[in-house]
């Protein structure tokens, strides 16, 4: 089985309320629509939101989204055999990115594969569970994945900031990742 981790631990110091209240359900939403993701699990911490996905909760994400992303693993059964990895302040995920790194990994691809668009590796990401045990506090960034080009969908975004364009359907300021934090 493959499930999905939504991040979605950060305190949001930048948009100034609990962005997960707001960001969160439209994500989980869109997780759910992929034909390949059996479960979802969001990870929270400094903020209890309510969530229709299993909420797991992790007393370290203050340091750093790899040891949310520990926490979101090891909540998961043990029939799991790679987790698609998600951010919470992602609105504009799409199913079709989550469906084409499962296929990619299924292919062979490796154990840690990751869309990117326009040349720029974003989410999702997945990582198998024979990787799950290389995992730094900083996160996957960091670590080489195999990756699967996207550039026919839209990024996933990253509301960092509360005045951003969402509902308009573009976050109206990217930075060097493709993303919309200044």
């Amino acid at each position: 089985m493959i499930a999905a981790v939504i991040l979605a631990a950060g305190a949001s110091t930048r948009y100034g309320s609990p962005k997960q209240a707001v960001l969160l359900e439209p994500v989980v939403s869109r997780v759910h629509e992929s034909a390949e993701v059996g479960e979802v699990v969001v990870v929270l911490g400094a903020h209890e939101v309510e969530t229709s996905a299993r909420p797991v909760r992790c007393p370290d994400w203050e340091r750093g989204p790899g040891a949310s992303l520990r926490c979101g693993l090891e909540a998961l059964d043990s029939d799991v055999e790679a987790a698609v990895v998600v951010l919470g302040d992602g609105p504009r995920i799409d199913p079709r990115a989550i469906d084409r790194i499962v296929s990619a990994w299924r292919d062979g691809a490796g154990d840690r594969v990751g869309a990117t668009y326009g040349g720029v590796r974003l989410h999702p990401l997945l990582i198998a569970r024979s990787a799950w045990g290389e995992i730094p506090d900083a996160g996957l960034r960091a670590l080489p994945a195999a990756l699967v080009a996207c550039d026919d969908l839209d990024p996933p975004g990253d509301v960092d900031f509360a005045d951003q364009d969402v509902e308009g359907g573009r976050i109206e300021e990217q930075n060097d990742y493709g993303h919309g934090a200044r």
